[in-house]
């Protein structure tokens, strides 16, 4: 039975992994610019006009492994979408592989290993 279920989840994150390019293919087609909610600093001063402080303060502090879902050289065309795919890939290993960690380590404080 957990079996069952877990290959359903698999099924559900592979689904989820290959239709993540919708999220850069359904705004070009529809010319609305980039992802909802995935601004950076430069979109957010075209939008709104100015860069809010906060941002501004705290925009440099972190920089993304992977930015804008792509590797370097892939952000156009069909390159860009499996760049997007690696990148959801890549996220959901690493976001697997901490939560399994972290049950491992609170499993074996109550003694169920």
């Amino acid at each position: 039975m957990a079996n069952s279920k877990f290959g359903k989840l698999w099924i559900g994150i592979a689904i989820l992994i290959i239709l993540s390019p919708v999220g850069l293919i359904l705004p070009e087609l529809l010319k609305a610019g980039g992802a909802w909610g995935e601004w950076g600093a430069d979109e957010i001063e075209k939008i709104a006009g100015y860069i809010p402080h906060g941002l501004k303060k705290l925009s440099e502090l972190w920089k993304a492994p992977i930015p804008d879902y792509a590797f370097s050289g892939w952000d156009k065309g069909v390159k860009s979408y499996i760049g997007y795919i690696f990148s959801g890939i890549i996220g959901a290993a690493l976001v697997i592989g901490v939560s399994m960690l972290i049950g491992k380590i609170f499993a074996g404080k109550n003694g169920n290993s």
